[in-house]
């Protein structure tokens, strides 16, 4: 894993939710290039499915031609920390694309950008905010880089 791309619906609100993000892309930037595009939320004032759409729009706009798409979604496939590891090493060698890791807002996913995606990961069968997921997220590709680098981060 030499880069990383994350698509994501929304600022980090909350501060203790932006530092532990911060906290894990420090720790990830010493061995993984990593960016994030922060797609704007969807007008608040639609309803739901019109927002998800609205987001979907943006999402899919923020992808580009090396792009892998991942989308977490609780429907997803679930992996553990050292499968996921795996997951990451196998995807990595997919010539010079790049793993993009796409978390939706508050609505979830469109229907098209789970459609437009190859992967869709599940953190859990369990419900989180977007912010949550987001660190969640972040510390399960630190937990992945550190299980193929070899780093005592992560223990049996």
């Amino acid at each position: 894993m030499k880069h990383i791309k994350l698509i994501v619906v929304g600022k980090i609100k909350e501060p203790f939710w932006a530092d532990a993000a911060e906290h894990y892309r420090k720790r990830l930037g010493h061995s993984i290039k990593i960016q994030e595009c922060i797609v704007k939320d969807g007008n608040a004032k639609l309803p739901n499915a019109e927002r998800n759409a609205e987001e979907g729009e943006r999402i899919l706009a923020a992808l580009g031609p090396a792009d892998i798409p991942i989308c977490m979604d609780e429907h997803g496939k679930t992996y553990t920390s050292v499968k996921f590891a795996h997951f990451m090493e196998d995807i990595s060698m997919d010539g010079n694309r790049i793993p993009c890791f796409i978390i939706g807002g508050a609505f979830g996913l469109a229907p098209a950008v789970l459609a437009a995606c190859r992967h869709k990961i599940s953190l859990s069968p369990m419900t989180f905010t977007h912010e949550m997921a987001r660190v969640l997220l972040m510390e399960q590709l630190y937990r992945a880089d550190a299980i193929l680098r070899g780093s005592p981060y992560h223990h049996e």
